[in-house]
C-alpha cells in the first residue's frame, strides 16, 4: 500500500481493477489525432503518447532527442480524439531531473490532456512529488530507452538472480512511491513474471512475456508503418507500408496515364 496516492479517477480504477479481475490490459501507443481516435474506437485500454514518436515519426535515432514541446502537442493532439481509453503521456528525457522539474513538466502534460503521465527509472523521489501533487503516475523499470546512449544498447534486463533481486525491489519501490502501473520492458520472462505476482499495481509488458499484467507495442510496429525497423518481439497484424506504397504507385500511374 503506498503512503503517496494521486487524485483517482474512473479510468485509472477501471486499469486498477482488470489486474485484480485477471483480465489482461491492451495498451498502444499513439502521437496524433486519427490514430487515437481509431484506437479509442477499438476499444483499446490505455494510449501511451510515448516519446517513441522520436523514431517512428520525427526520423530520430532514439528517444533521447524528444523535447517537452513535442510530448505536449502530440498529447494534446492525442487526447483530442480519445473518450473510453486511458491516455497517459511521457516525460522525455531531461524533464524530471529534480521532483520540481517533474511536477512542473507532468503538470504541462496534463493541461495538454494527459490523464496520467509515465517516467523512467527507479526516480522515487520524483514518483512521489508527482502523484503527492495530484498526477497518476506511471512508472516504467527494465530496458530504459531514454538510456539507451548509456548502456550501448538495448539489452535484457534480469538475467541474473541479482538483477531479478533489484527489479523486483525497484517494482515495490515505484509501487510505495504511488505509481498506479509499471511498464516492464525487455525484462526476463520469469523475472517479469514474477513482479506481475509481486507487487499489486498492473503491469505492463513489452518484450517481457506473457506473464505481465498487460501488454504494450508502438502502434506502427503492429500494424507494419514502420518497415525498416522492427523488435524481434513485435507481431504485425498488418502492413500499411505495403498499402501506402501500393496507393502512391496507384495514383502515380493513373495520374501520368490520364
Amino acid at each position: 500500500m503506498s503512503l503517496y496516492q494521486a487524485e483517482s479517477s474512473p479510468k485509472i480504477e477501471r486499469i486498477r481493477a482488470m489486474k485484480a479481475e485477471g483480465r489482461k490490459i491492451a495498451t498502444l501507443t499513439a502521437y496524433d489525432y486519427p490514430v487515437g481516435r481509431l484506437l479509442d474506437e477499438g476499444g483499446i485500454d490505455i494510449i501511451l503518447v510515448g516519446d517513441s514518436l522520436g523514431m517512428v515519426v520525427l526520423g530520430y535515432p532514439d528517444t533521447t532527442f524528444v523535447t517537452m514541446e513535442d510530448m505536449v502537442r502530440h498529447t494534446a493532439a492525442v487526447r483530442r480524439g480519445v473518450t473510453n481509453a486511458l491516455v497517459v503521456a511521457d516525460l522525455p528525457k531531461g524533464s524530471y531531473g529534480s521532483p520540481d522539474a517533474a511536477v512542473a513538466n507532468s503538470r504541462r502534460l496534463m493541461e495538454a490532456g494527459a490523464e496520467a503521465v509515465k517516467l523512467e527509472g527507479a526516480r522515487i523521489e520524483e514518483i512521489r512529488a508527482v502523484v503527492g501533487a495530484g498526477m497518476p503516475m506511471m512508472a516504467h523499470l527494465g530496458m530504459l530507452p531514454q538510456s539507451v546512449r548509456e548502456e550501448g544498447g538495448y539489452r535484457l534486463k534480469g538475467k541474473t538472480e541479482e538483477q531479478a533481486a533489484e527489479l523486483v525491489a525497484q517494482a515495490r519501490a515505484v509501487e510505495e512511491a504511488g505509481a498506479f502501473a509499471v511498464v516492464l520492458e525487455l525484462v526476463r520472462t520469469e523475472v517479469a513474471t514474477r513482479i506481475s505476482e509481486t507487487v499489486g499495481i498492473p503491469t505492463i509488458g513489452i518484450g517481457s512475456g506473457v506473464g505481465c499484467d498487460g501488454q504494450v507495442l508502438v502502434i506502427h510496429d503492429l500494424i507494419g508503418l514502420f518497415p525498416w525497423f522492427r523488435p524481434k518481439f513485435a507481431v504485425p497484424e498488418a502492413d500499411v507500408a505495403k498499402e501506402i506504397r501500393g496507393a502512391v504507385e496507384a495514383f502515380k500511374k493513373r495520374t501520368q496515364e490520364n
